[in-house]
């Protein structure tokens, strides 16, 4: 048995979100604030029926407003009854089960002829009675001080339902448990018209919770792990840790005569010792008469228990030992706990929890041993470094593992939330459950997307491109606000100062910065649009065409099949030259002739949110603007982004004191501009300009004194736009507004 599915209403920012499962592990990732860690509390809240550990708060935003609506209908005198329409919390679950596991979901069965599709479980959290809460909400506000005209009108509570809710909601809300029968639920899990689910009623007696955690186990391994690198708070924690492990599982030592036998010879040990140490001290009790006739005599015996001296702060505590090869014996140097660094602590503190966890799962204190164990692990990349996240994602499942003769009746999932592209690196694609952060005009919602889905959508080419790309490049793209797809190093290495001279607010926002190359940049078209996030994409003209003048090589940088295979790089303003760039011909603007692209409109390269994604995507390339050298004034746009710069910048680059950019012109004081844009064109297509070396070389000038292209500062202050303010920026208009208000 498994959980393939589970859907949330109304909790938090997740109004209705459909969370499917892999069998073995699946991984949470989204942007910060996005809705995981409610994804992963909320199943550990309704399973254990933690109902005191819920509030009014932790309903979605709109509920709020549809519980206040339903109060001043009551007060107003509404007589309707108001049961179905009172917002709830619930949690939707779907098992896939096996015959074997018939006993255990024999009371979710919907009926005799059930024909073995998921069987669905309803945890809803809402009121016990909701007229009866409403009239006691009444009766309180009747009870309530009258206002007199002329004081001041004071807030007496409850002053809404709301109100009254947030103070009783512990008395006047409860867990309900209902079965769910899949064939009247669509594809996506949505309950279709007219269905009423049964209530929950057990042939046994058994109750909801105890029907639930017969089924399924939830353990969580938090993020907020308290390890930091203060060397007695690091040792205690895992020894404490040990000390638990040890407690649950170790050998009780009445059935293990060699721990027997140990404890004797410590034992007497110790009271030897004991009596070494307080035998003067007690004796001298004789002396003020103690203990005399009758009295007991005093004696200090030991009382060893392992559990205890595991869990004692100073009984047992956690060393390594550094091995040393001396001519074939192998010595160990004992160091403290606090010597081993804080990763490998934390790895192997995870390892042990969950460890501990899976072994209280499969030998319960009890024989109600639940068929499915979920085990949520929350951020395991804190202080662990590359290489140990991907070790610990690697090996969880085969730490793990059930063995054969319980695998048949018991099996285990893991869900992973993350902000390490490190683990994505493992697991690839499939797993993935993307958590989109959608901004509606009063509240803020997620959904969630299964990237599974998209896997199998997506064409063997795009699909293999994109995956193969994101193990070599650790894409970060599923964390980030917004995404930047450059057209190659270059701009990587020069796009953050770009963005501080540009669009400082950026600085504020978390972008993901990928380099895709103009031939690549149409493969990531689905995967954009699927995650619905904002992107920029900076590419060049990539124009070519039959320019016999320039005497230019192939382009072989964009060398592609068919008719334009011939055809070489040549200056933007080539009559009849087109784009070798995949990107501009098969995304945005889907143009190819170089005077469409020039002349395109920022609509034609915008692409808005429609019913299809909510992705805002929009490409930037090279324009023509008016480039002044000496009597010449003539309108120019480069063909990659080298170029463009060198004519925003031509005098700074034509400056002595800049050649180490390698974009001067020798003698360039004798030359009008045509001839230097053809020198400059060469320049850059020459084998020997490295453009690395430039992008570097341009980095190593003060940032002052040269300009970012047009084409590139215009569309960074286009993303700035389309994300939400900052902090920083809010707070810096609402400075200006306070002070103008002062000024008045």
């Amino acid at each position: 048995m498994y959980l393939d599915a589970y859907k949330i209403k109304n909790f938090r920012r997740l109004k209705d979100v459909l969370i499917t499962l892999e069998k073995d592990i699946s991984i949470y990732v989204g942007a910060n604030n996005s809705g995981k860690t409610s994804a992963t509390h909320l199943v550990q809240l309704f399973i254990q029926g933690s109902k005191e550990r819920l509030t009014i708060h932790d309903f979605s935003a709109d509920c709020w407003d549809k519980i206040n609506e339903i109060g001043k209908e009551k007060e107003s005198g509404g007589t309707s009854t108001v049961a179905d329409q009172f917002p709830h919390i619930s949690l939707d679950l779907w098992f896939s089960v096996q015959e074997n596991d018939l006993g255990k979901v024999i009371d979710l069965l919907p009926g005799l002829e059930w024909s073995g599709a998921l069987v669905g479980l309803r945890i809803s959290f809402g009121p016990s009675d909701a007229d009866s809460m409403l009239q006691r909400y009444l009766d309180s506000r009747a009870k309530l001080p009258k206002r007199v005209e002329g004081e001041d009108q004071l807030s007496y509570s409850p002053t809404s339902l709301f109100d009254y809710i947030k103070e009783n909601i512990g008395k006047e809300f409860s867990f309900k448990y209902y079965v769910l029968d899949r064939s009247f639920f669509d594809d996506n899990f949505n309950q279709k018209p007219g269905y009423e689910p049964s209530p929950l009623i057990s042939e046994k007696g058994r109750s909801g919770p105890q029907i639930l955690r017969s089924l399924l186990r939830v353990d969580c391994l938090d993020a907020q792990r308290h390890l930091s690198d203060n060397s007695a708070a690091r040792s205690e924690n895992l020894s404490r840790c040990l000390s638990r492990f040890y407690t649950r599982n170790f050998k009780k030592k009445e059935d293990d005569p060699e721990v027997q036998e140990a404890l004797a010879r410590a034992k007497a040990g110790l009271d030897s010792h004991f009596a070494t140490v307080f035998g003067p001290t007690l004796d001298k009790l004789s002396d003020i008469g103690y203990p005399g006739l009758g009295n007991p005599r005093l004696m200090i015996r030991s009382a060893l228990n392992p559990s205890a001296v595991m869990a004692s702060q100073d009984g047992a505590t956690v060393h390594y030992a550094l091995e040393k090869n001396t001519g074939g014996a192998c010595e160990s140097y004992i160091l403290p706990d606090r010597y081993n660094g804080l990763g490998f602590k934390n790895l192997i503190y995870m390892v042990i929890e969950l460890l501990d966890l899976h072994a209280q799962w499969l030998d319960p204190e009890d024989d109600n041993q639940p068929s499915l164990h979920l085990v949520f692990i929350e951020e395991p990349e804190a202080h662990l470094h590359t290489q140990l996240q991907q070790v610990f994602t690697r090996k969880i499942l085969d730490i793990l593992k059930i063995e054969q003769e319980q695998a048949d009746y018991f099996s285990s999932q893991l869900v992973i939330t993350t902000h390490s592209p490190h683990i994505l690196f493992e697991r690839g694609f499939r797993p993935i459950r993307y958590f989109r952060k959608l901004h509606t005009d009063d509240f803020q919602i997620s959904e969630v997307l299964n990237m599974s889905k998209l896997y199998e959508e997506m064409g063997a080419p795009d699909r293999d491109f994109l995956e193969r790309y994101m193990r070599l490049s650790h894409c970060d793209l599923f964390f980030a606000d917004a995404a930047i797809l450059v057209e190659g190093n270059v701009e990587r290495l020069l796009i953050p100062i770009m963005i501080e001279k540009a669009a400082p607010n950026l600085k504020s926002s978390s972008i993901c910065i990928l380099e895709i190359g103009g031939a690549f940049g149409h493969r990531f078209k689905k995967l954009i649009e699927y995650l619905g996030i904002v992107a920029l994409i900076i590419t060049d003209l990539d124009s070519i065409g039959a320019d016999a003048e320039s005497g230019a090589s192939p382009d072989e940088d964009n060398e592609e099949e068919g008719d334009s295979a011939a055809l070489k790089a040549c200056l933007v303003s080539t009559a009849g030259a087109v784009t070798s760039n995949q990107t501009l011909k098969q995304w945005l603007p889907g143009m190819e002739n170089i005077s469409d692209l020039i002349s395109a409109t920022d609509e034609q390269k915008t692409r808005k949110p429609d019913a299809i994604s909510p992705s805002h995507i929009r490409v930037a390339y090279q324009k023509p603007r008016v480039v002044t050298w000496g009597e010449d004034s003539i309108g120019i746009a480069g063909r990659t982004f080298e170029e463009d710069f060198a004519y925003e910048n031509l005098a700074w680059c034509q400056n002595p004191a800049n050649k180490s950019v390698k974009l001067f012109v020798s003698k360039n004081a004798e030359k009008n501009l045509s001839e230097m844009s053809k020198k400059i064109f060469s320049r850059v297509k020459s084998p020997g300009f490295n453009k690395t070396d430039f992008a570097l070389a341009v980095l190593e000038k003060k940032p002052s004194e040269w300009q970012v292209p047009s084409y590139i500062s215009e569309s960074l202050k286009w993303l700035e736009e389309q994300l939400p303010p900052s902090t920083e920026a809010i707070k810096t208009k609402v400075d200006k507004v306070s002070t103008t208000e002062v000024e008045k």
